[in-house]
């Protein structure tokens, strides 16, 4: 069966019609087809004379590869001498037809040498009629009259004509677009030229030069490839940078790693129970166990939104699906406590386990890219250390990412010594002895400054995850769009003083928890910034139940 393989085509479309053809081409110096993602972007825009052209591998190695490796070679192919001479059109017969093994191992050395011979005969007749100028510096007019134009240049002039005579840009440009896919300089040059034989003056065609350089703008053949470039460009960088969340999210331990598989685990959880839905045989106990995907959506409330947006200016996440995350999280409570079960019930789990699927989707093409192409490998190994205070959900472990705990490791301890003493006015504490003392108190506590930075929390585990990243950023941008506001309100009250202090009782993960609110002044009530402190309850509880 005769192979013909089509020059016109794609690389992309070439390997999966030829499988064969990535052995060739890599041969030839095409390195990159091995490389699938590379074949799978670039190749569906490249073709192997634009490749060829871009790498500078000459078309007659090309050719007389593919000829001896038994193929017919069709479609539009560059001048072999490697000149910027019009493309022609590639016979499915002549010299590129093989049609037995000793032809195709002779007729690539006859074409070359063809093509060679003819190349440096024109290459001598050009210095030859250039020696001649300028020996007799004139022109001989009988020869010229005789040298014919193509019938393209014939047609580039007459739209040359047609700008001279006044005719509007936008017409001309239109014909000539509806006629040429693309145009050489040279081509270009041959008009003018022509014009200037034909009895046009000198100084009319260079006050034209702007209307014939905007008619035949982005139509050149260079800024075509130009352009072929830039596209490459530009898919080559979308491609190193899908290449580095695909990377991120392989990497075991990494958040992102652990994040996918949450969501890989949260997919198959709700593809089971939305068949339970359907049956109408799904319980609370359902609602709940996808519930946990909260804790999911906690760990990108306070490690990934607002680092995007206080760090690197991109609100977009923070804004919308922050939004969405809570939307869903309180519509599972709902279901969760409702009193009864009925169609509405199911009608509601349903959409919200739709809504859950479509957050999947959004994290994994647009928030874990994003963060990917922003964060530095600093601010991931924070993020890594500040993972350690969520809880495992769907059955997916926190598996150690090695290098970030080597890392963390190498960090140097805060010292310790005399050196390193604080006066305070009830006495001293080293820095050890103080930073101890604060991670020893049963609660949470949080200082944010005068101008709404966060400055410190304690260490341990906390009910409220305090990620060391926020760390000297805005208070505010820790939460939610729809709780900012009830925060900038008790902030504002404390700074202009008319409060001191704001006590919220409330139940989290099943226990009572007392958060206190507190404005830090000076001994001339100066307002230094707000403490919060969060205290679990529980202990109280029990105690006075015993009491009784």
């Amino acid at each position: 069966m005769e192979k013909k393989l089509d020059l016109s085509k794609s690389v992309y479309d070439l390997v999966t019609e030829y499988p064969e053809v990535v052995d060739i081409m890599k041969e030839l110096g095409f390195s990159e087809i091995t490389n699938k993602v590379m074949l799978n972007s670039v190749g569906k825009i490249m073709t192997i004379p634009k490749g060829a052209k871009m790498k500078g591998v000459s078309m007659v190695d090309i050719v007389g590869a593919f000829m001896k490796a038994g193929f017919t070679l069709t479609g539009e192919m560059p001048n072999l001498s490697g000149d910027d001479t019009q493309g022609a059109s590639m016979p499915p017969s002549g010299v590129a037809a093989v049609t037995s093994a000793s032809t195709a191992s002779t007729a690539p050395t006859a074409a070359a040498t063809a093509v060679k011979a003819e190349s440096v005969e024109t290459s001598a007749n050009a210095v030859a009629s250039k020696t001649q100028e300028n020996s007799e510096n004139k022109t001989d007019d009988s020869v010229q009259d005789t040298v014919q134009d193509s019938e393209r240049v014939e047609q580039l002039k007459s739209f040359l004509k047609r700008l001279g005579t006044g005719e509007e840009l936008g017409a001309v440009r239109e014909d000539f677009v509806s006629q040429f896919a693309h145009v050489e300089a040279s081509e270009i040059m041959k008009a003018e030229q022509g014009l200037m034989r034909e009895g046009t003056p000198l100084a009319e065609v260079q006050q034209l030069c702007d209307l014939h350089s905007a008619l035949f703008h982005g139509s050149t053949i260079h800024e075509q490839m130009d352009a072929e470039h830039a596209k490459v460009e530009a898919v080559l960088e979308a491609q190193e940078k899908s290449q580095s969340v695909v990377t991120l999210v392989e990497t075991v331990g990494h958040p992102l790693n652990r994040l996918t598989e949450e969501n890989k685990a949260l997919d198959a959880l709700i593809e089971a129970t939305k068949v339970k839905v359907a049956s109408k045989t799904a319980t609370v106990d359902d609602v709940n166990e996808v519930r946990q995907v909260s804790i999911h959506y906690a760990k990108k409330g306070d490690l990934l939104y607002p680092h995007l947006k206080v760090a690197y200016d991109i609100s977009g996440p923070s804004l919308v699906m922050w939004t969405v995350d809570g939307d869903i999280r309180d519509g599972f409570g709902r279901l969760a406590r409702a009193e009864s079960i009925d169609d509405a019930w199911y009608e509601e789990f349903d959409g919200l386990l739709t809504r859950a699927q479509e957050m999947i989707y959004k994290e994994q093409n647009i928030l874990f890219p994003i963060c990917a192409e922003n964060f530095s490998t600093e601010e991931w190994y924070q993020i890594y250390k500040d993972t350690e205070q969520y809880e495992e959900i769907f059955g997916v472990e926190r598996v150690a990412w090695a290098e970030a705990e080597s890392a963390l490791a190498a960090k140097a301890a805060p010292t310790s010594g005399d050196s390193n003493t604080i006066a305070l006015i009830g006495g001293s504490l080293t820095l050890e002895q103080l930073d101890a003392m604060l991670n020893t108190m049963p609660m949470e506590i949080t200082f944010v400054d005068h101008v709404d930075i966060n400055r410190y929390f304690n260490d341990g585990e906390k009910v409220f995850k305090r990620p060391t990243t926020a760390i000297g950023r805005d208070v505010f941008s820790c939460h939610p769009p729809k709780v900012e506001p009830i925060v900038r309100g008790i902030i504002e009250s404390f700074r202009n003083g008319e409060r001191d202090n704001v006590a919220v009782w409330l139940e989290k993960v099943g226990r009572p928890f007392y958060v206190n609110y507190m404005a830090v002044r000076d001994q001339n009530n100066n307002y230094l910034g707000t403490l919060e402190l969060v205290q679990d309850m529980q202990f109280a509880k029990e105690h006075f139940a015993r009491i009784k």
